[in-house]
């Protein structure tokens, strides 16, 4: 058979593209699992989703992060890993299709994206090694020579007559059996085919799910460091909370929130897991007469003080649920930091910027006087009675009450260097937030919820207003257009608290609109005015509209 009957034989265009796409697919898993069982020998981090997903992150608008946090709430993050990977889906279904026509092209375009996947684990702020683009680097290289093997596959072949070809009548040479006839037939290797694809799909899925039984392997330690954990009784308690603190309303929230349920902001893809018994926070920079490195249990011998603190997110929008309270206990970060011999702005101390940094490479910066003014600012080791969770910060975490979380609650920390806001811009000040955001004055309505159809008659309309380090004086309601009117405030717990409260609406049938607001103890009301989360949070009324029945 002539060289040319044979390439005349070979997968038409659309097959042929198809069949590359499959295996541009097929490579591209080979090359994830194989990154997936280096990163960890590694570090989990450096895995080419996550830290691609990280590099994004990083480079992503701040408005951008504003309108994922809005839309997708807590699953921002899995919308973006979701979406990285539907991405390298399409990437490596064209780089197939290319490589069907132009093999090495096709091959060369995934040993591109390892080199992209490498760049980006060594550019993430927690990256200390070269190594950390090992992953992406050898899971290209598979993928790339998986893809050459696999579409070679699919190039037409010169038949040839073997020891294995039996003779036919007339001295015309004949298959000897019904799959070479069949691959002479098509001019492509259909059984290699079928079988490398095959054998390469059984192989990544075993050795991804090594990769992540590895992975996941690396944690235990964390996990069984937290087990043991056993948090002293505190120096000085918390308040009980008083009576009447917790209005018994449906649909409000809870007064203390439980951990499962406490928001949840920050850039992790893959949340920290720390070993406490071999964690260190580092205390140095301008100021500090006597730099500081301690342990967490250096941490749980010193005083501990345990209180009620309502933490709120910057990028919480009017009437968001990106705001919780909690019980907390830690160590006073002011008495830590004067140890080490650091003053506050206001009484001669070089440094009015605190810039704490996490595992993570996260960085965030607090003003010094704000840390230092008698504030029950801490280094928290523990949340509602048990060790910090994993994901708000075990071991320890940051606290300041009556500051955005970005400009004061840093998790998983590690370092902590005092220095001046001319100096250092910290991880959000960099992507155009405000330096220092103390908390807004806010109020919510939490019952009834937008578009609800209650019955005529009385209907109670209930909800909380936060101030943290100010209090809240007063919250006020209105129907309509109508008048303000007072609402019922529940028991305040501390200034550093959100409060409850509550209205009851005398409602008739028709549509309505309930507005809200509050007035802390400053005498400061509540502006109307509406302003985006970015550049130091968000203002505004917050209003439901009903319709009664």
């Amino acid at each position: 058979m002539s060289e040319e009957a044979i390439t005349s034989r070979r997968p038409g265009v659309w097959r042929l593209a198809g069949l590359g796409a499959l295996s541009g697919l097929l490579a591209g898993y080979s090359a994830l699992a194989t990154a997936e069982l280096m990163s960890a020998a590694v570090r989990p981090e450096s895995s080419p989703v996550i830290a691609v997903g990280g590099a994004a992150i990083d480079r992503t608008p701040a408005a951008v992060k504003d309108w994922a946090i809005r839309n997708f709430g807590t699953n921002d993050k899995l919308v973006l890993q979701l979406g990285i990977l539907a991405v390298l889906t399409l990437l490596a279904l064209a780089l197939g299709a290319l490589a069907a026509r132009y093999r090495r092209i096709g091959s060369a375009g995934v040993l591109l994206f390892g080199v992209v996947g490498g760049f980006a684990a060594t550019s993430r702020p927690d990256s200390t090694s070269i190594a950390d683009a090992l992953p992406s680097v050898a899971g290209a290289v598979v993928g790339a020579g998986f893809l050459y093997y696999l579409v070679g596959r699919l190039q037409p072949r010169r038949a040839s007559a073997t020891a294995g070809e039996a003779v036919a009548e007339g001295g015309t040479a004949a298959p000897a059996n019904a799959d070479a006839a069949h691959d002479e037939e098509s001019g492509w290797d259909r059984r290699g085919f079928i079988v490398a694809a095959t054998a390469a799909a059984a192989a990544s899925t075993g050795v991804g799910l090594l990769g992540r039984s590895l992975n996941g392997a690396q944690g235990q330690n964390a996990v069984a460091s937290r087990n043991q954990v056993r948090l002293p009784a505190p120096a000085s308690t918390a308040s009980p909370v008083p009576k009447g603190a917790g209005l018994r309303v449906k649909g409000v929230s809870p007064f203390m929130t439980p951990n499962q349920d406490f928001y949840r902001v920050d850039t992790a893809l893959l949340v920290p897991k720390v070993d406490a018994t071999s964690w260190e926070l580092r205390i140095h920079g301008k100021g500090v007469t006597r730099e500081t490195t301690v342990s967490f249990a250096d941490l749980l011998r010193m005083p501990l003080i345990e209180r009620n603190i309502t933490l709120a997110c910057v990028s919480n929008e009017v009437g968001g649920p990106y705001v919780g309270n909690a019980r907390w206990i830690g160590v006073r970060l002011a008495d830590l930091l004067a140890q080490c011999g650091v003053k506050p702005p206001s009484k001669g101390g070089p440094a009015d910027q605190l810039v704490a940094r996490s595992v993570d490479g996260m960085t965030i910066g607090s003003p010094v006087e704000d840390v230092m003014d008698g504030r029950d600012a801490m280094l928290a080791l523990g949340m509602n009675g048990e060790p910090l969770p994993f994901a708000h910060g075990f071991p320890v975490r940051m606290l300041v009450p009556g500051l955005y979380g970005y400009v004061s609650a840093c998790k998983w920390i590690q370092d902590i260097e005092l220095t001046t806001f001319d100096d250092y811009d910290s991880y959000w000040v960099k992507r155009d937030w405000a330096r220092k955001a103390p908390i807004k004055t806010q109020s919510r309505i939490d019952t009834p919820k937008p578009f609800a159809r209650p019955k005529a008659g009385t209907v109670m309309v209930a909800g909380v207003a936060w101030a943290q380090h100010r209090g809240i004086d007063q919250v006020e309601v209105r129907v309509d257009d109508g008048p303000w009117r007072q609402a019922d405030l529940a028991a305040e717990d501390t200034r550093d608290t959100w409060r409850q409260w509550s209205f009851p609406w005398k409602a008739t049938s028709g549509g309505h609109t309930l507005t809200v607001r509050a007035t802390d103890r400053t005498g400061e009301v509540q502006t109307e005015k509406r302003t985006r989360t970015i550049p130091d949070g968000a203002s505004g009324w917050h209003s439901v509209v009903v319709t009664v029945d």
